[in-house]
C-alpha cells in the first residue's frame, strides 16, 4: 500500500508541477467542462488510500466519486501527498479538492473552505496490549510522562500540547502504519489518531490495541471533531454545490451506506456544520 501511494504521489506531483497559473471563473463549470476533478489524498486508511491491489479508495474518495458524478464530473484523479502537505497543495493548484476526511478546525478554516462534515469523531491511542501505562486521555500521557507520537499534520498533536505535553517531545511520524510500528517496537508508548484510524490499524496486530475513544479537552471544552472536504477559498460555488449533494445523501441514507463500508458507525454520523466547527 505504501509503495503504491508513494508512486502515485510522484506521478501526481509531476503532473501538477506546471500548473502555476491560477484558474479563474466558476470552478464547478470549469471542472464539468474538464470532466475530471483532482483529489488530494494522504494515504490514510480508511479515509483515502491506495489498497493492496493498487486501487484508489477510502471513504472520502468513494464519497467524492458519488458526489462529483451527480454534479456532472465523472472522472476523479487521485494525487497523493503526506497529510501536512494537503492544504498547501490545494492552495498551490496541485489538486482541486482535499478528499482525506480532514478535521475541520478554526486554524484550517482560515486557509480553506470546508464542506459540512460527513462524520464526527473522537480520538484514541494505539498502545501496547493491556495498555500498561493506563493511557486514556492526553492528560494521562502528560502525568505519566509517556512517549507520544502522532501523524504529520494531525490535529491530535495540538490537542496533546494543549493538555500540557511538551511540543519538542512529540514524535511526528509519516502515518498510522509508522505509528503502529513505533508502538510495537517500543520506540513510543502511544500513537494518537482518530478513533477509527486507531481501531483499523491495530487489526491483525498481536502486540497492540486501540484505547477506548475519548474526547480531547481544549481550553476547558470537550472536543468532538468533524471531517470534511476542503476547497480553495475562491471556490464557493463548488463547495456549495458539493454541500447540497452531501445533505441529500445524508437524508436518503446513501452517505451512511458508503461510510459504513469503511468502518464508520451510526454514532459517527453527524448533523454538525462547518460553520460550527470553524468557530
Amino acid at each position: 500500500m505504501l509503495l503504491g501511494t508513494a508512486a502515485l504521489g510522484v506521478s501526481g506531483g509531476l503532473g501538477a508541477a506546471g500548473c502555476a497559473r491560477v484558474p479563474t471563473g466558476n470552478a464547478l463549470e470549469r471542472l464539468k467542462a474538464q470532466g475530471t476533478v483532482r483529489l488530494g489524498i494522504a494515504g490514510e486508511v480508511p479515509y483515502g488510500y491506495v489498497d493492496e491491489q493498487g486501487a484508489f479508495t477510502g471513504e472520502a474518495p468513494e464519497l467524492a466519486k458519488a458526489v462529483f458524478g451527480r454534479l456532472g464530473i465523472p472522472g476523479v484523479q487521485p494525487v497523493a501527498t503526506d497529510f501536512g502537505s494537503l492544504i498547501p497543495g490545494l492552495n498551490s493548484q496541485q489538486f482541486d479538492v482535499v478528499s482525506a476526511g480532514m478535521y475541520i478546525t478554526k486554524e484550517r478554516c482560515r486557509q480553506v473552505l470546508f464542506s459540512d462534515p460527513e462524520y464526527q469523531m473522537l480520538d484514541s491511542f494505539v498502545v501496547r496490549k493491556g495498555n500498561p501505562l493506563g493511557l486514556r486521555s492526553y492528560e494521562d500521557v502528560v502525568r505519566r510522562r509517556a512517549r507520544l507520537a502522532t501523524g504529520a499534520g494531525y490535529a491530535q498533536g495540538a490537542y496533546a500540547v494543549a493538555a500540557g505535553y511538551p511540543e519538542k517531545s512529540l514524535v511526528i511520524l509519516q502515518d498510522q502504519v509508522a505509528g503502529l510500528n513505533a508502538v510495537e517496537s517500543g520506540r513510543v508508548d502511544a500513537f494518537a489518531a482518530t478513533a477509527l484510524t486507531a481501531r483499523q490499524v491495530v487489526r491483525g496486530s498481536g502486540r497492540t490495541q486501540a484505547t477506548e475513544a475519548f474526547a480531547a479537552v481544549v481550553d476547558g471544552r470537550r472536543r468532538v471533531d468533524g471531517g470534511g472536504f476542503a476547497f480553495r477559498r475562491t471556490d464557493t460555488d463548488l463547495r456549495d454545490a458539493f454541500n447540497a449533494e452531501i445533505h441529500r445523501m445524508k437524508k436518503s441514507g446513501e452517505l451512511f451506506r458508503i461510510m459504513s463500508r469503511f468502518g464508520f458507525t451510526r454514532d459517527e454520523m453527524t448533523t454538525l456544520t462547518a460553520e460550527e466547527l470553524c468557530r
